[in-house]
């Protein structure tokens, strides 16, 4: 399958479930839909953000449904766990401090907010130095088989999860779950259309190995641009169903510029840094947030390994308030947002963690 038609369906999706509750530029976010249910979960107790979001259930399991009808399943064992945790953990904080995933700059752009250009240029410069790592011999050892019962464990638990969500939505103190009373956490579409729609993206994306760190990485030194087509038919499909929806409503689905842009800051410095650190994160994960969980669903164990540690970055980052927060008005003036001071200092030390981990691998390739 073609990457682009996968960039299409996850384009349209993206549109569609912010038409349908979820919030403004951020219809399907791995980032930040992780968080959400790290909050639901309750490891961590930012209220605003607490919701245990389907359409991370529905590309794993969608995933999963693709391996298996496809023969494809296969049960891959985890090298280097705790470096693949790390990845995933600095990973999530840097992109909480940009504010999403690579997936949510694309729907980003797509709905005007020109903040996603720079920090897509910082996810380029941080694929850039993976892949520098990458040329010198960097790896995370070769990963052995691990029991298909193994690998069955990971999907089976969302399913658990999203089974019990249907039969016993309760929330608060003592109860399954959280859930926002206000913010983005509030904020969604249908239970069963979320994850109906990302059943569908999750299929689509193992078929077609859609990976948006691939897209840049190829482009720029494969010369193979066939993932890139895949981002750029995403944005032009959620870009026709923001046009769309502002021919058809009075409330605003599409506002280009810097500042007030929907759960968004334009602090330049960390947009770029925070996905610089997602860049090199992923890059040396072997691919993006999105195409972790297609993988995680596929039976990659160093994928769910990867999974945990955003979920773990993502509780860290709410609990220590390391995340960004977004632009305000305060009577009548912007007040730009962005991390703060702790923040800062967490994207420097991932960023000094990818390089020892960089330059340590590449030692041990030739000693």
């Amino acid at each position: 399958m073609k990457p682009w038609i996968t960039g299409i369906v996850l384009g349209l999706v993206g549109g569609l479930l912010v038409l349908l509750g979820n919030p403004e530029n951020m219809g399907i976010c791995v980032a930040c839909f992780e968080r959400d249910i790290a909050g639901a979960l309750g490891l961590h107790r930012a209220l605003p953000v607490q919701y245990f979001r389907p359409e991370i259930i529905g590309l794993v399991l969608g995933a999963f449904i693709a391996a298996i009808t496809g023969r494809e399943f296969v049960g891959r064992g985890a090298s280097f766990p705790v470096s693949k945790f790390l990845l995933g953990f600095f990973g999530m904080i840097g992109a909480l401090v940009f504010l999403g995933c690579p997936w949510r700059a694309f729907l980003r752009l797509a709905g005007g907010d020109l903040n996603s250009l720079v920090g897509l240029a910082g996810l380029v410069a941080g694929i850039s130095l993976a892949f520098r790592f990458n040329k010198r011999g960097f790896n995370l050892g070769q990963p052995g088989t691990a029991a298909r019962s193994e690998s069955f464990l990971f999907p089976l638990l969302l399913l658990v999860g999203a089974g019990i969500y249907l039969l016993h939505p309760s929330f608060g103190e003592g109860k399954a779950f959280f859930r926002s009373i206000s913010g983005p956490g509030s904020m969604s579409a249908p239970f069963i259309l979320s994850l109906g729609a990302a059943l569908v993206v999750g299929f689509f994306g193992f078929k077609s190995r859609f990976c948006s760190i691939a897209a840049f990485r190829n482009a720029m030194f494969f010369k193979d641009r066939s993932y890139l087509y895949g981002v750029l038919a995403l944005v032009a499909a959620a870009f026709v169903v923001k046009t769309a929806a502002l021919a058809i409503s009075d409330s605003s689905f599409m506002t280009f510029g810097f500042r007030n842009m929907p759960a968004s800051h334009s602090n330049f410095l960390w947009n770029f840094l925070g996905m610089f650190l997602a860049g090199i994160c992923f890059s040396l994960g072997e691919g993006c947030p999105g195409r972790q969980l297609f993988k995680a669903g596929g039976g990659d164990l160093s994928s769910v390994i990867l999974i945990i540690g955003m979920f773990t970055g993502a509780a860290f980052a709410h609990n220590f308030g390391l995340a960004a927060v977004p632009d305000k008005i305060i009577d009548g003036i912007t007040v730009i947002g962005g991390p703060s001071h702790a923040g800062m200092v967490a994207v420097g030390i991932g960023i000094i963690y990818c390089v020892v981990l960089g330059f340590s691998r590449i030692r041990a390739k030739h000693s």
